[in-house]
Parts: structure tokens; C-alpha cells; sequence
């Protein structure tokens, strides 16, 4: 079996790329592009204003959608961070 002779240049070279990847290793995930939620986050923002501007006589029906979409836009941000804290998510749209 041949052997290989490592020079001092491979040495550093090895202990170089050996300090990049444990760098990489030890970063903490960083916030991911969360582009459907952020879209669908700005959709029930919109939603919600225009049922505030709505008059309310719809039975309880208006103030009733109004509280379903507040808890809706409370969860996408839970999501989003979810998914911010934990490396989730995918790239930005091409």
C-alpha cells in the first residue's frame, strides 16, 4: 500500500478547512425566507381591515370572522417564527 506524504501547506490546509466547517457547524440557524406565510400573514391583515370597515350588522357573524382571523394571523406568526428559530422555510421565490 502506497503511503502519502502530506507537506506542510497540506497541513494547513486540512486544519484551514477544518476551522471553516466547524464555524459552519456552530452557527445558529439563520431566519429563512418564509415567503407563502408572509403573503398569507399580509392576506389576513387585509382581510381583517376590510371586516373592520364593514358595517356590523351581520348577525355576529362579522365580529365573529373578525376573531377567527385575528387567532389565523396569530398562528402564521408563530410559524414563521417557528420556523425562523428552528432553520425551516424554504428559499425566495424565483
Amino acid at each position: 500500500m502506497k503511503q502519502m506524504k502530506l507537506t506542510r501547506r497540506d497541513v494547513a490546509a486540512l486544519a484551514g478547512s477544518s476551522a471553516i466547517a466547524a464555524s459552519l457547524a456552530s452557527v445558529s440557524p439563520a431566519a429563512a425566507y418564509q415567503g407563502n406565510m408572509e403573503r398569507a400573514l399580509g392576506a389576513l391583515q387585509d382581510a381583517f381591515g376590510s371586516l373592520q370597515a364593514a358595517t356590523p350588522n351581520k348577525g355576529g357573524h362579522r365580529e365573529r370572522a373578525m376573531d377567527l382571523i385575528q387567532r389565523a394571523i396569530a398562528q402564521v406568526q408563530e410559524g414563521i417564527d417557528f420556523a425562523n428559530a428552528n432553520g425551516g422555510g424554504g428559499g425566495p421565490p424565483y
